[in-house]
């Protein structure tokens, strides 16, 4: 059986944030980031659309709406995929970032907007210092760590990051949560954990991961006291909502309704995912839909690759098991298939087998070559938001 490493193995280090390291991945992130809104509104400007109006465009009307009057005293009649309203469709999403919305619009005077860009900037920071930190612990060179940001900062459709959207923010409770499991601190793993589910349901792969981890722990290691909290606590986030969310609706099954009601969304083994791609790479009736298929097929290469690259498997699994669980969940679940792009944001392990390989390379490849793809990554959000505007 595989296990975590003993822990007289090695002592976390302390967390330092002014060392300079973690600047650099912060800087660089939010350097990309920025480049990237830059690029959006010159594409607003040509198209004639509100900048803003992309960065709070679907999912984030809901959020402000939820920050704004709650679930139950939504005013503004929001429509789901379908054009559907009904009165517990706001229950769909879950309620970590509407609240930390409502909790932040008093330091922006209220708006409910500026809070939600600005809680996407700040999650969006400390899940780099977070993905930084879990490449140190494996490679233990600052370059693979930078690098590592830079791609996650700049993949395809990362200009969620910067909108009133939750993939900053589930990346930071994740990448947090696995910092947890690596380093064996138990307690941060489960309260990120937790943090995790109540943001939304793609936290069922990090529980599992969490979960498994902590269980291994406690047979294995002499911390059972808090390897035990761990494994309770880190699945109540959300089954928690869930809970809430049945009793709201009187059905044990009332959040995977909503889903299915509203986005015809549900787990069917990735039979949707296959057909969706076979149509578009035998007919290649669009360009936008076939990349997003080739995005969804590197992501499972790269899934393969990152088992690979990991070494010793034993010690790092449960990135490996995220990363591979992240696809798995992504490819699995029908329902809007354009938008597996954005549901793979997440994965930033995934990146890790790029970023190693750019690293052992002259800086100046390494440079080019992130710089390129950063600008695709790019320009596929900024036209997915203007000119495409169904892959978000």
């Amino acid at each position: 059986m595989t296990t975590l490493a003993e822990p007289t193995a090695f002592t976390p280090p302390t967390i330092r944030w002014h060392q300079r390291p973690y600047v650099r991945a912060i800087g660089g992130y939010l350097v990309i980031r920025v480049f990237s809104v830059a690029l959006l509104a010159l594409f607003t400007v040509r198209t004639g659309q509100p900048l803003i109006g992309r960065l709070t465009a679907w999912d984030g009307q809901f959020y402000l709406d939820i920050a704004d009057y709650g679930y139950f005293g939504t005013t503004r009649g929001l429509y789901d995929a379908a054009g559907n309203y009904a009165p517990y469709t706001p229950l769909a999403f879950f309620p970590a970032y509407p609240t930390l919305l409502r909790v932040v619009s008093p330091i922006t005077l209220g708006s409910t907007v500026l809070a939600g860009l600005l809680v996407s900037a700040v999650a969006g920071c400390l899940a780099a210092a977070a993905i930084f930190r879990l490449s140190q612990r494996i490679d233990g060179r600052a370059r693979t760590g930078l690098l590592l940001v830079a791609l996650w900062a700049g993949a395809p459709l990362a200009i969620t990051q910067s909108m009133v959207f939750t993939e900053a923010l589930f990346t930071a409770f994740a990448a947090w949560t696995l910092v947890g499991v690596v380093e064996r601190r138990w307690l941060l793993a489960a309260a990120c954990c937790v943090g995790a589910g109540l943001t939304r349901s793609t936290a069922a792969v990090l529980i599992a991961v969490v979960g498994v981890a902590a269980v291994i722990a406690f047979v294995r290691t002499r911390d059972r006291w808090t390897t035990m909290i761990c494994a309770v606590l880190c699945p109540l986030g959300l089954l928690g909502w869930w809970v809430f969310v049945a009793v709201w609706t009187g059905s044990p099954t009332g959040w995977f309704d909503l889903e299915w009601d509203n986005w015809r969304t549900r787990f069917d083994g990735g039979r949707e995912a296959a057909e969706f791609s076979w149509q578009k790479l035998a007919s290649g009736s669009s360009v936008m839909e076939t990349l997003t298929v080739f995005v969804v097929l590197g992501a499972a290469v790269l899934a393969v690759l990152l088992a690979k690259t990991l070494r010793p498997l034993s010690r790092w699994w449960p990135l490996a098991a995220y990363g591979a669980g992240i696809v798995v969940l992504v490819v699995g679940t029908a329902g809007l298939p354009t938008v597996k792009p954005r549901f793979l944001i997440p994965g930033f392990i995934l990146l890790f087998p790029i970023a190693r390989g750019l690293a052992a390379r002259r800086p100046g490849t390494a440079v080019a070559t992130t710089a390129a793809f950063v600008l695709l990554g790019c320009w596929f959000s900024a036209y997915s938001l203007t000119g495409w505007r169904y892959v978000i």
